[in-house]
């Protein structure tokens, strides 16, 4: 059997989906964790009757510096944890790579909860974000390859959804848990979740795929039996090589894809120097960057200040409400994605992305507040829809088996760089432009949608969806 003959999951494969999606969801939460602890963790907003709680303190005085070191090493383990992804997953298997990430993630959270002073806290930042590296790297693959071919687009594009989810989870806990005494529980909810995960993990399958590649068959068909519940005309043939035609504009792109599944994986110095590898490399390359040069996280950073204007009496809300429009537009990719495609999906998301970049601009320049609060609405949905789930899930459709997680491991390092990059220099890009005048602000938003024009353009050359 194949994953052409299956419709769907049994219960037991939701249940592996889910156990899958942890690691995305914890990415999402970790992401956006300290944006709402800030003030307590910095020592801004304090208890006036105590020092400490159960023994450790109630805050760690830091400046604003340090403050964005300990933020930062979540981006920098993150980098680390996608070079190295592929190492894991070739290894030790999709499951054994998903079980060192929620064990990362537990040490991580738990030494940052139980933390008393700056040195632990970048710890285990550092920690928490080498997980998550390695995680996103891993959720895409795994579920692909764990997907029945009917519902593969539609379950890739859970990974965007998990991570937004994450970042709702953690937003909400903020507004009850952002206190002196209790904000050190988000990291034990973290904590427990990973432990959960990690304790779950003898009762989950292996990718059949993974399988395949090993030569473990009787272990593959008995996983596709819990998987899909089926076995007749049961195929030893590796699920990915059911897929239908090539995606990459080229015919000879994805010769790699019909290769013996027994290939040995290649490194990353073998996909930079592989002719044959070069298309789908840069396919990946070219949507993980559209989907940072985006300047997703800049605008939402940049939100709050835009909205809180037009909308002051809600401004602690704005940050949440953001979220939530992005939350309900990731549903929409998941029943369209077979239906629309992924390049058309791309093009309408694009297409939003940069009108809604050049409003922001021009409600910017000219004082026009209210233009620039919608613009950032529709730039969020805009990229809801595409920009943000269809990166993740071509990963393992345009790379063939034996290089994917290569591929992956090179994309989301870029990614991680990439939004690091956007991070540190949107603030001093935005000044150096408006040249200190308040009503020019607007026009680093116009430079972004000339860099997401140009890097979807070359995307749109290689990819064919």
């Amino acid at each position: 059997m194949s994953s052409e003959g299956a419709q769907t999951f049994t219960k037991y494969g939701w249940l592996v989906c889910l156990w899958v999606l942890t690691v995305s969801f914890q990415y999402g939460y970790h992401t956006s964790a300290l944006n709402q602890l800030q003030a307590v963790l910095t020592c801004k907003v304090t208890d006036d009757t105590t020092s400490t709680y159960y023994g450790l303190p109630t805050c760690i005085p830091m400046s604003d510096a340090t403050f964005s070191v300990v933020t930062a090493m979540f981006t920098v383990g993150g980098f680390f944890g996608s070079l190295f992804s592929n190492i894991v997953m070739d290894r030790y298997g999709r499951k054994g790579a998903s079980r060192l990430s929620a064990a990362l993630t537990a040490t991580g959270a738990a030494l940052f909860g139980l933390s008393a002073s700056v040195g632990p806290l970048i710890l285990g930042r550092f920690l928490v974000g080498l997980a998550a590296g390695l995680g996103i790297c891993l959720c895409p693959i795994y579920l692909s390859e764990i997907a029945p071919a009917r519902i593969k687009g539609n379950l890739g594009v859970l990974t965007q959804l998990a991570i937004v989810i994450g970042i709702m989870v953690t937003q909400v806990m903020g507004f009850g848990l952002a206190t002196p005494r209790q904000w050190r529980l988000v990291l034990f909810i973290s904590f427990g979740i990973s432990v959960l995960h990690y304790l779950m993990s003898p009762f989950i399958v292996e990718s059949p795929s993974y399988l395949n590649r090993k030569g473990l068959l009787d272990q593959q068909k008995l996983t596709i039996r819990r998987l899909w519940g089926e076995t007749d005309g049961f195929s030893s043939t590796d699920p990915e090589e059911q897929d239908g035609e090539p995606l990459l504009s080229d015919s000879d792109s994805n010769t790699g894809r019909h290769l013996t599944t027994h290939q040995s994986a290649v490194t990353i110095p073998q996909l930079l120097t592989s002719p044959e590898l070069r298309r789908p490399l840069f396919t990946i390359v070219f949507a993980m960057m559209s989907q940072q040069i985006s300047g997703i996280n800049a605008v939402l950073y940049y939100s709050n200040d835009i909205l809180s204007k037009s909308i002051p009496e809600l401004a602690s809300y704005v940050s949440l409400a953001i979220t939530i429009v992005n939350f309900f537009m990731t549903f929409p990719p998941i029943f369209l994605i077979e239906r629309v495609g992924r390049r058309q999906l791309i093009k309408l998301s694009v297409a939003g992305a940069l009108l809604s970049h050049l409003a922001v601009g021009y409600g910017l320049n000219s004082g026009f507040v209210t233009l620039s609060s919608i613009a950032i609405t529709t730039f969020v949905m805009s990229f809801a829809i595409g920009l943000g789930p269809i990166p993740f899930v071509i990963i393992p459709e345009v790379a063939p088996f034996h290089a994917v997680s290569a591929i992956s491991s090179v994309g989301l390092s870029l990614n991680w760089s990439v939004n690091f990059i956007v991070g540190l220099t949107f603030l001093p890009l935005r000044n150096f432009l408006a040249n200190g005048d308040p009503m020019k602000e607007g026009r680093v938003f116009y430079l972004f949608a000339a860099v997401l024009l140009c890097s979807t353009l070359c995307f749109s050359r290689l990819y064919r969806g």
